[in-house]
Formats: structure tokens, C-alpha cells, sequence
């Protein structure tokens, strides 16, 4: 059984500082956040990335959002951040509020198929932030198997996570289901991609009632891929994990798994696959 660190009691800066050493050595964690619990790795190892999704049992094709210990970070991640994201930075982290971004591309890093894209959280949380502000940022993602519940305690995490995580961090149970809200911020304008615990009503505050309804000016040139092209960034959301166990169960039928970049469905007939080869 992998070691769990309790971050509720005198021990906290004992515990965070374990959680920590196993980041750096390119380990696999769970920690709190102010949602669910979450599984993360660096997000500048890919191996430890690859790790957490196949610990969640799930594909490239479901990149990890990326949690940051504060806002100076997302300058250096993301490139072209409008003002609209910034008004709901301020406004909003930290927060369950997670905004997609262009990616800056220098970034040495692979997340999955991100699309040039990556998605960036705060937490309000004060354990899982000691552990950013030591850490960097982390690739985070809820810590269950993809298609069962989210976990809400550590113990729950550990239930289904089991060894694949090297340190578990309890920081009490989650008092709250709801995801994190979602925008899509790479466009002409702000796109909500899923509402969960920042409302509507929050982000008319921030942008303005219309703030999604405007018609998008037309751009000379615009970034490859469009906006409209975004992977599937989610950490929380359980119709989004339900088709994933689906596809996964279609992966095992066929003798695959999630990491194979190339899937065809052997039961479709109009797969060629030696033309692809």
C-alpha cells in the first residue's frame, strides 16, 4: 500500500514535503483540490504524465488540465491570453474555474492531444497550492478510474488508484461534487464548454451578460488548429468519464489500450487498416 500523508494535522508540512520529494522524482500523487481529489505528476515529465493517464485509464485524446500555484504562471504557459481571461483571473482565482489557452510553444512538455492548447486551474485550495508553490505546475486530473465516481476522500482515491500512486495526501473529505466550470478561451470570444461550480451568473459579473453571443470578428489569420478544435479537457465531469470506460472497454476487446496512439475499430467495416500502415 502506497503511504498516505496526512496535510490535516501537525504533521502538514512533514506531509507536504513527502508529496513533494515524489513529484520530483517523477511520481505519481494524489492530493486534494477545492473540487474532488486529483492524481498529477509534473506536468514538464511526459512519463509522468503518460503515468497519471494510464493510472485513470484513459487516453492521449483526454489531456490533463494543469494547475498552477499563481497567476504570474500563465504567462509562462500561454501565449495570446486575452483580456477577457484576465478579468476572469482576477476576478475568479483561485477557483474552480478552468480557462483553455493557446499553449506557449517553446514549452518542453507533452500532455496529450492538446491541439496547441492547455488548460489552466488555480485550485482554492492551501494544501494542494503548498504543494504547487513547491512542485510547479502539476498535471491534475480527478483521481478515479475513468467511468467510476470521483473521489470526495482520500481513502476513496486509494480505492481505486491503489499502488499506481506513490503518495496519497489526505487533506479531509470533499464537501462538494461539482467540477470545476470550463471555458474556452481561444477564440474571438468566451466559449463555456461545461458549467459546474462557477455559475453563469458569476461570469456575466466578470464579462457582461453577452459576453458569449457576440458574433466573433473575422480574423486575416488565425492559429492552426481553430478554436473550435479542442481536445477534451475535462477532470470531473461523469458523462465525459462514462463514454471514455466505453471506448476503453471497445480498447481491451480489441487487445489495445489507451496509450495506443492509433485505434481503428475492428468492427467497422470500412476501416482499411493496412492502407493506413
Amino acid at each position: 500500500m502506497s503511504p498516505v500523508v496526512d496535510a490535516t494535522t501537525s504533521e502538514r508540512e512533514q506531509s507536504i514535503a513527502t508529496a513533494v520529494d515524489a513529484v520530483r522524482r517523477g511520481e505519481i500523487i494524489v492530493l486534494p483540490t477545492d473540487t474532488v481529489y486529483g492524481i498529477g505528476a509534473d506536468a514538464f515529465d511526459p512519463a509522468a504524465v503518460s503515468s497519471v493517464l494510464m493510472a485513470k485509464g484513459r487516453g492521449r485524446d483526454m489531456p490533463p488540465p494543469v494547475l498552477v500555484p499563481d497567476t504570474r504562471t500563465v504567462d509562462g504557459l500561454a501565449r495570446d491570453v486575452p483580456d477577457e481571461a484576465r478579468r476572469l483571473i482576477d476576478a475568479l482565482w483561485p477557483g474552480p474555474l478552468t480557462l483553455i489557452l493557446w499553449a506557449q510553444p517553446s514549452l518542453h512538455w507533452d500532455l496529450g492531444e492538446t491541439a496547441g492548447t492547455v488548460a489552466l486551474r488555480m485550485p482554492d485550495d492551501e494544501v494542494a497550492l503548498d504543494v504547487l508553490r513547491e512542485t510547479g505546475p502539476l498535471a491534475v486530473t480527478s483521481a478515479n478510474r475513468t467511468g467510476e465516481p470521483a473521489a470526495t476522500t482520500v481513502t476513496d482515491a486509494a480505492v481505486q488508484l491503489g499502488p499506481s500512486v506513490s503518495v496519497y495526501v489526505d487533506g479531509g473529505a470533499r464537501t462538494t461534487l461539482q467540477p470545476s466550470t470550463i471555458l474556452d478561451c481561444t477564440g474571438e470570444t468566451v466559449v463555456v464548454l461545461r458549467e459546474g461550480a462557477i455559475d453563469r451568473a458569476q461570469l456575466e459579473d466578470v464579462l457582461g451578460a453577452d459576453f458569449d453571443r457576440a458574433e466573433p470578428e473575422e480574423a486575416d489569420e488565425m492559429p492552426d488548429p481553430q478554436p473550435g478544435d479542442l481536445p477534451t479537457y475535462d477532470d470531473e465531469d461523469p458523462e465525459v468519464e462514462a463514454a471514455e470506460a466505453a471506448r476503453i472497454a471497445d480498447l481491451d476487446e480489441a487487445g489495445l489500450t489507451p496509450d495506443d496512439e492509433q485505434w481503428e475499430d475492428p468492427t467497422d467495416p470500412t476501416t482499411d487498416t493496412e492502407a493506413q500502415r
